[in-house]
């Protein structure tokens, strides 16, 4: 059995990683941490648990020297930096939900997120979490990266394009829709249930949203070229999924069925990429689900391209990922636990 710690459980990607590896048969959760609930059973604050794997949470101080095989840590931007170096030393693996381990430079992390990166001496090891694009090293890896949720959407929707160098990397235009939860659990006006009910915002749109650093990032590994995205995220009145629309200028002459035959061709080993030819992807298609759905359709009579792709936030785009992340870690099936 694989021993997990999750710090920061009572988060909405902490509790959904709990209730992911709880159901996983070869996890065995050793800890769960909650700095403001502590010592609270955590089915006291989320009744829909498993009575059966219930577990009284703990501060990050009771668990200093609790031994586990790896830890998630599933914490606002800044706590994973401070804390994974500690159980690095003593040989923990350790998955990152939080974006402290997303970039490869810690100069690009203090541009977007504003704040220095204090381990930033093991960003050169670290390994970015998206399991259908670096599989072998992920393997491996003693610190892995878990992408952003939109991230998650854009480069697993763009990546097939890139790879075969299809677009303009300097045209990318990016339209993303997000469920609350993508918001965090704190408390915030602007994602209270008035202020959100019955209507749509975009926020951060441009190039000013910190997933944009993120996203260019990776896109440029896989194109061999410095992208430049327009991103325009928007938030929605829903729960959880994100639905992002990409808008590209192609620079080959291949038919709507070429293209869907290349994404085809690119995912068919892929359990959790879904090439979507008869329907449009949409979030309730992948709700509570580790899947991607993904959709490319050319605009006729122009060189243009439209890429949807759907995930949930919270699992593909967060908790899902990290245990499927675990999955490839420990040389289980990817999809255990996730079907």
């Amino acid at each position: 059995m694989i021993a997990l710690g999750i710090i920061g459980a009572t988060g909405y990607t902490g509790v959904e990683l709990y209730r992911l590896a709880s159901q996983h048969p070869d996890i065995r959760i050793e800890f769960a941490t909650s700095e403001q609930y502590h010592g609270q059973p955590l089915r006291d604050i989320f009744p829909h648990i498993d009575p059966s794997y219930d577990i009284v949470l703990q501060s990050s101080s009771e668990i200093a020297d609790t031994s586990t095989d790896i830890v998630c840590f599933c914490t606002p931007d800044g706590i994973a930096m401070a804390q994974a170096p500690q159980f690095l030393e003593r040989g923990t693996r350790v998955v990152d939900i939080s974006s402290d381990f997303r970039f490869d430079a810690p100069e690009v992390y203090t541009a977007w997120y504003k704040r220095p990166h204090t381990a930033s001496s093991l960003l050169k090891s670290t390994v970015y979490g998206i399991p259908e694009l670096n599989r072998d090293q992920i393997r491996d890896a003693r610190l892995v990266g878990n992408p952003g949720c939109y991230p998650t959407s854009v480069v697993l929707g763009l990546a097939p394009l890139l790879e075969e160098r299809l677009i303009d990397p300097q045209q990318i235009i990016v339209d993303a829709k997000s469920g609350v939860t993508g918001a965090g659990r704190g408390l915030k006006l602007q994602n209270l249930f008035v202020e959100v009910n019955d209507s749509i915002t975009a926020y951060n749109v441009g190039h000013s949203h910190r997933h944009v650093g993120e996203i260019e990032q990776e896109l440029a590994k896989l194109g061999g070229v410095q992208p430049f995205v327009v991103f325009s995220p928007h938030l929605v009145p829903m729960n959880r999924g994100i639905l992002s629309t990409m808008y590209v200028r192609l620079t080959s002459d291949l038919s709507s069925d070429e293209l869907m035959t290349l994404y085809k061709q690119r995912y068919k080993d892929e359990s959790f990429i879904r090439v979507s030819h008869s329907c449009m992807p949409a979030t309730r298609f992948v709700s509570r689900t580790n899947y991607c759905d993904v959709r490319i359709d050319r605009v006729e009579g122009t060189n243009q391209a439209i890429v949807t792709s759907a995930i949930d936030n919270l699992v593909k785009g967060a908790a899902g990922q990290a245990l499927q992340n675990i999955n490839v870690m420990y040389g289980l099936d990817e999809e255990t636990g996730l079907m």
